[in-house]
């Protein structure tokens, strides 16, 4: 669980327009909100369920250039949704989506990979209880989640502004969805497809242009 594309894709991808204010639901060992980071000036809240996931993650943090703007916490989004003051103008997550799938024998893996401890409902809607009149929120998820995130999302009143399709190589199907949701209705939302690999290994001028300045080798 240590550096992901999906985690990557998130970081690289969303908008840090005007942003101030960051939480990371979820963050792991900080890849996301160290890259949001990079790419922005904000003040960035960073939270997790699991302990020495948050501990790594401090040191993580602690290693880079940005410690000074990024706080680790140990806490349920639940949680930490019901005590938190503070509204933000984006929050990104990278969630637990293996639904139905069989569970993880190793504990830390199963919390990080499945939705028993933050179900999409819950962080739609107290995402929403945090954000700015003109926030965002932005998610990397199952594609096949499209259809039960704009239940939700309508249900709260939020609406997609940017999606992009993820495609692993060319002539496959999509498999994940990048997308933000704000308070604003928009008919046309910006979409895109993005292709990874055109073949093994071998990554599309898209994905280097994405995530070229995350990594050490492109």
């Amino acid at each position: 669980m240590k550096v992901g594309t999906d985690g990557v894709l998130l970081g690289a991808w969303a908008n840090i327009q005007n942003c101030r204010h960051i939480l990371d639901i979820g963050t792991g060992t900080g890849l996301i909100a160290l890259m949001l980071a990079q790419r922005c000036n904000a003040q960035i809240d960073a939270i997790d369920i699991d302990k020495e996931a948050c501990e790594q993650a401090r040191e993580n943090v602690s290693s880079s250039p940005f410690s000074n703007r990024i706080h680790i916490s140990h806490i349920s989004f639940n949680e930490y949704a019901c005590s938190c003051l503070s509204k933000y103008d984006l929050i990104v997550s990278n969630p637990p989506y293996f639904v139905d799938s069989l569970k993880c024998s190793e504990e830390k893996r199963r919390m990080a990979r499945h939705t028993d401890t933050l179900q999409l409902n819950d962080l739609i809607k107290y995402s929403n209880q945090l954000l700015v009149a003109d926030g965002r929120i932005a998610l990397v998820l199952p594609f096949e989640q499209l259809d039960i995130l704009q239940t939700i999302s309508l249900k709260n009143k939020l609406y997609p502004c940017r999606k992009t399709n993820v495609i692993p190589k060319p002539e496959a199907t999509p498999k994940r969805l990048l997308i933000e949701l704000s308070h604003k209705i928009m008919l046309l939302p910006d979409t895109s497809n993005l292709i990874i690999e055109k073949s093994r290994h071998q990554y599309t001028d898209e994905y280097k242009a994405l995530t070229q300045n995350f990594y050490l080798k492109m």
